[in-house]
């Protein structure tokens, strides 16, 4: 079986009122072996810069720091982005892949999330971000070959490394059930903002959680994250 892990460095954060489009695209191949036990062979890192087809603003440019100068003679972003299917792959695999759906919508391929996987994973790990994770499962990866960190090639390799240790860790999930996770909400582990900032969500007292669903402004991920949690207690 071929996963494969991919990253994208871009102009922006799809879904605003600017149109914004990728600038690079990185992957790295998992090769899988479905017998008892599990084994994965994690490839090394290909990255190809692109052209975005509009200006890079300065604060993208602040991430990842690749300018107008790198992209111009190069291949526009949809072609290269059309590429990621050579081989195919069985899954393609992302860190947040919500972000690289809003640029990719993989052909026909369907997404892991390794971030929405790992909170189900790791929910006492004090950090789902993927720099934290590496560091914090100590990954089995070649450190520089995952450096530096917000460029597309590292990045889907760090994110190849933890898929990795996902599917040969003790009780993991299997692909069907990763692929629910994938396709839902992320089930948020602790709270980052108001008065219980840093306390866990299941600690949150029920009418906070209420007031959170029914009151709030909060945005859609939260609003359901308070559901289910009441919803464990009983109280929906």
């Amino acid at each position: 079986m071929l996963i494969r892990c991919i990253d994208f460095e871009t102009t922006g954060e799809p879904g605003g009122e600017e149109q914004h489009a990728v600038c690079e695209v990185g992957w790295t191949d998992i090769e899988v072996s479905l017998g008892n036990p599990v084994t994965v062979s994690v490839g090394r890192p290909c990255s190809l810069v692109c052209d975005p087809g509009r200006s890079i603003p300065p604060e993208a440019k602040a991430v990842h720091h690749i300018t107008e100068a790198e992209v111009a003679d190069m291949l526009p972003a949809a072609d290269v982005l059309q590429e990621l299917t050579f081989g195919n792959p069985t899954f393609f695999c992302a860190h947040n892949a919500d972000f690289e759906r809003a640029f990719f919508d993989g052909r026909g391929v369907p997404f892991i999330c390794t971030y929405k996987v790992a909170l189900r994973v790791w929910p006492d790990a004090p950090s789902h971000n993927l720099q934290f994770l590496r560091y914090w499962l100590d990954l089995d990866i070649v450190h520089e070959i995952g450096l530096p960190a917000h460029r597309a090639g590292p990045d889907s390799y760090v994110g190849a490394a933890l898929l990795a240790r996902i599917l040969t860790s003790e009780n993991a999930p299997d692909f069907e059930t990763m692929l629910r996770w994938s396709n839902g909400p992320p089930l948020l582990t602790r709270v980052t903002f108001g008065k219980h900032k840093g306390a866990l969500w299941d600690d949150l007292p029920t009418d906070y959680l209420e007031w959170i669903l029914d009151k709030s402004e909060m945005d859609r991920n939260t609003k359901i994250n308070a559901l289910h949690r009441l919803r464990q207690r009983g109280a929906r």
